[in-house]
């Protein structure tokens, strides 16, 4: 029996080769713009990639990293946030020294002021009605200086403030799918390596990768633009009815996974089956004739994590069970080593036993 292809380790290969045959460098954020740019999910980073021409230089293609992936450019990012942060703390200690110089100076003023009033002269001299004067002409700047050290201290308190939300959009923009506003794929590993995260206690759990069948065909007949209005609609659906307890995630394409936290079959099962009835009941027309396309019907590939030892073999063995629910036509569900009953090893043991 020839084994099933795995569509993950297949457009691996694919953006391999584009890589040699483009003569792009083989760095890591070079790999995931080319894997971004061929999986097809930012259609707007596929068109700008193309736009590039045959010849892609470094510095065109890390413009355009900086763009989608601004994760991979972080250290730029820093040095310019450090930078503002620096000229910011200059900007403040030029502010507290001029501060000192002013407060030397209405030292000295009121010093002098005291000399007058504390004279033997008559109280009414012009000598003491001058030092009033300069005392409260001094205590007036001095407001209206400290005034404008509230202002500007507040205006470098939000310049700060908007340092940190460019961080925080950056951090965020990682997990975040651009085109649907959904968990990315990389939201949807780490939350899959936590699952594994304690050995001793591991969380029981399911696992369901679902795609679109026909997705290519469907994208030619729809365009770009109706292609992403229909990705945001199944990603709606699919969010809607996974709920808020569990993890819904866009891959790319039409690929979405589900993480459920519980290892109900009949469960998991209920809700994949809600997306399929949800998606096969949405109308899909054509963009040229206006004509039905047919139904829109989803597979799926389920793994619970009692039959994984660790959470790269339960991704790839929902991406197989996905793999076959394809092979057998599509618009099926399969649920992993289902036809199998052998024992699965384990990374983890719920109970060690105590050495005597």
């Amino acid at each position: 029996m020839q084994p099933m292809k795995n569509p993950a380790s297949s457009i691996a290969l694919r953006v391999a080769t584009a890589m040699h045959q483009m003569g792009i460098e083989g760095l890591p954020r070079n790999y995931e713009l080319v894997y971004e740019a061929y999986s097809g999910s930012n259609p707007e980073l596929v068109r700008e990639f193309i736009a590039l021409g045959k010849v892609k230089t470094q510095e065109a293609l890390d413009v355009l990293g900086r763009k989608y992936l601004p994760h991979h450019h972080e250290d730029g990012l820093l040095a310019r946030q450090n930078n503002i942060v620096r000229a910011e703390m200059s900007s403040f200690i030029n502010l507290l020294n001029q501060e000192k110089n002013s407060l030397t100076d209405y030292g000295r003023l009121i010093g002098d002021a005291t000399k007058g009033m504390l004279s033997e002269h008559d109280l009414g001299n012009p000598e003491l009605s001058r030092s009033i004067q300069a005392l409260k002409a001094a205590t007036d700047q001095r407001v209206a200086e400290n005034s404008n050290v509230v202002k500007t201290v507040v205006e470098k308190t939000e310049q700060l403030a908007d340092v940190q939300r460019e961080a925080d959009q950056v951090a965020q923009a990682k997990f975040i799918d651009p085109l649907t506003g959904m968990g990315s794929r990389r939201a949807f590993n780490k939350a899959l390596a936590n699952i594994y995260g304690n050995p001793d206690l591991p969380i029981l759990c399911g696992l369901a990768v679902g795609e679109i069948d026909d997705f290519a065909k469907l994208s030619d007949h729809l365009g770009p633009t109706v292609t992403e209005r229909f990705i945001k609609q199944i990603a709606k659906v699919v969010k809607a009815l996974a709920g808020k307890d569990d993890l819904a995630c866009r891959f790319d394409g039409s690929r979405f996974g589900l993480l459920f936290y519980t290892s109900d079959k009949d469960e998991i099962n209920r809700i994949v089956n809600s997306v399929r009835a949800k998606l096969r009941a949405t109308a899909v027309v054509n963009a040229g004739s206006n004509g039905s396309l047919g139904p829109l019907t989803m597979s799926f590939g389920i793994c619970l994590s009692e039959q994984a030892p660790n959470a790269f073999d339960l991704m790839t063995y929902s991406e197989r069970a996905l793999s076959a629910s394809k092979s057998s036509g599509g618009d099926t569900v399969t649920m992993y080593g289902a036809t199998e009953n052998k024992y699965v090893p384990k990374d983890w043991l719920i109970y060690k036993p105590t050495v005597v």
